[in-house]
């Protein structure tokens, strides 16, 4: 029953348009409330996604309230302890709080200025140990320690490239090839940019996940739920995440911080801003910046000039190293932008591809299926959909951007000779 006037709410029921009323009580009630978490209304889900889609304006916090209901779900029908349910819970509130303006648009910067990502970023603030946090006092670990949980154990189940004792189970309930965090946001970001491919079976899925020799699987029964989770992944990253309009729009708010007066000294508190401070950062910077700022506010977005769709042997390692060497991608963009007479930033490099950190195929062969005889078995090479399911997300691996201006003539040097880049 709801609190009565005047006293402190013991628990609340959010309705959300994807799973229904979602309960909140105890610690995740009290994570809620604190600012690192509230943060989270102003940063959008899917980056600059809105400008193709207009419906996209979810937020992180949305999802994070998803994720939230999801993993409890998948907490129950495993059976797991009250403990490790309450872990559980905190940890899917809480995966998201790293992310800077615009979800993953500024992922390769964070990286490059303070040399980890967004899930090392949630661990210090499930931790409070970030430098410039944008509250006084760091409130999320106080909450979780109120509540009995440790929060460097929070974070162990939500930043996988640090070692952890955390069961494997409880990682891959946040972090594996079908998780409480995909399961949520295929489903969000389809009901909201009104792309149908992220409507999967998750009932099924939710119904069919066990856990055996210590790793999450799922039933054999639930076989086509899970060929239908790794197609609609894979669709949806072709469809939004990579769409070539929604990519020049992050490479333009990329090239806003990487372009920005003292970088990459001067972006050390811009991962912590939310959307709408970050642009109005970028609109009072003058130059450059200011310029992409606008452009994005108004809608006026560069344009592929070209593309490379297949890139194999030396030339794959050539461009792949300017994913890693973004200071080599920025002078490669000044060197195509000046052939052609323009000024610096006019022209942007977009090698995102190439990142196989996140491969879908790496998805499709990590799925463990249960068999009637309590055999865990690979999913790889067990289903016609795989070709489907592990294609890249793009057909272009590398593209080249340009600002309206300037595209007719970026287009005809690189036609001239592509050979010659990079």
């Amino acid at each position: 029953m709801p609190a009565r006037s005047g006293t402190t709410a013991r628990h609340k029921s959010i309705f959300d348009p994807v799973h229904g009323p979602i309960r909140l009580d105890g610690v995740a009630l009290a994570l809620v409330g604190t600012p690192e978490f509230q943060r989270l209304w102003s940063i959008r889900q899917t980056g600059f996604a809105h400008l193709v889609f207009p419906g996209a304006n979810h937020t992180r916090l949305e999802h994070s309230l998803g994720t939230y209901w999801v993993a409890g779900q998948m907490a129950s029908r495993l059976g797991l302890r009250e403990g490790e349910a309450s872990r559980i819970a905190a940890g899917a509130l809480l995966h998201d709080l790293g992310h800077g303006p615009f979800s993953h648009t500024l992922d390769s910067p964070m990286q490059e200025v303070l040399g980890f990502g967004h899930e090392a970023m949630s661990r210090a603030r499930i931790e409070g140990t970030e430098a410039e946090p944008p509250w006084r006092r760091p409130e999320v670990p106080r909450v979780l320690e109120r509540y009995g949980l440790v929060p460097r154990e929070i974070a162990d189940l939500i930043d996988p490239r640090r070692r952890s004792r955390a069961p494997t189970v409880l990682r891959q309930i946040l972090h594996g090839p079908v998780d409480a965090d995909r399961i949520d946001y295929l489903q969000r970001d389809a009901y909201y940019t009104g792309v149908g491919h992220g409507a999967i079976d998750a009932v099924r899925l939710l119904d069919t996940v066990r856990a055996s020799e210590g790793r999450l699987v799922f039933a054999e029964k639930g076989r086509s739920a899970v060929e239908g989770f790794l197609v609609g992944r894979a669709l949806m990253y072709t469809s939004v995440y990579f769409h070539k309009t929604v990519r020049a729009a992050e490479m333009m708010a990329q090239a806003a911080v990487e372009r920005f007066p003292g970088y990459p000294e001067s972006a050390r508190g811009m991962f912590s801003l939310t959307d709408g401070d970050f642009l109005a950062r970028m609109r009072e910077s003058g130059g450059l910046s200011a310029g992409l700022a606008r452009a994005l506010l108004e809608r006026q977005l560069y344009k592929r000039a070209f593309g490379w769709p297949r890139l194999a042997g030396s030339a794959r390692t050539r461009w792949q190293r300017l994913w890693n060497r973004p200071a080599e991608r920025r002078a490669l963009e000044d060197e195509v932008a000046t052939a052609v007479g323009q000024p610096p930033g006019t022209v942007l490099v977009d090698v995102a591809t190439l990142d196989t950190r996140d491969a879908p195929e790496d998805d499709w062969g990590q799925v463990g299926l249960l068999g009637g005889d309590g055999t865990v078995f690979p999913f790889r090479g067990q289903s016609p959909w795989r070709a489907l399911a592990t294609r890249p997300p793009s057909e272009w691996a590398v593209s080249l951007y340009a600002a309206p201006r300037s595209l007719a003539a970026v287009a005809r040097y690189v036609e001239r000779d592509p050979r010659a880049l990079p």
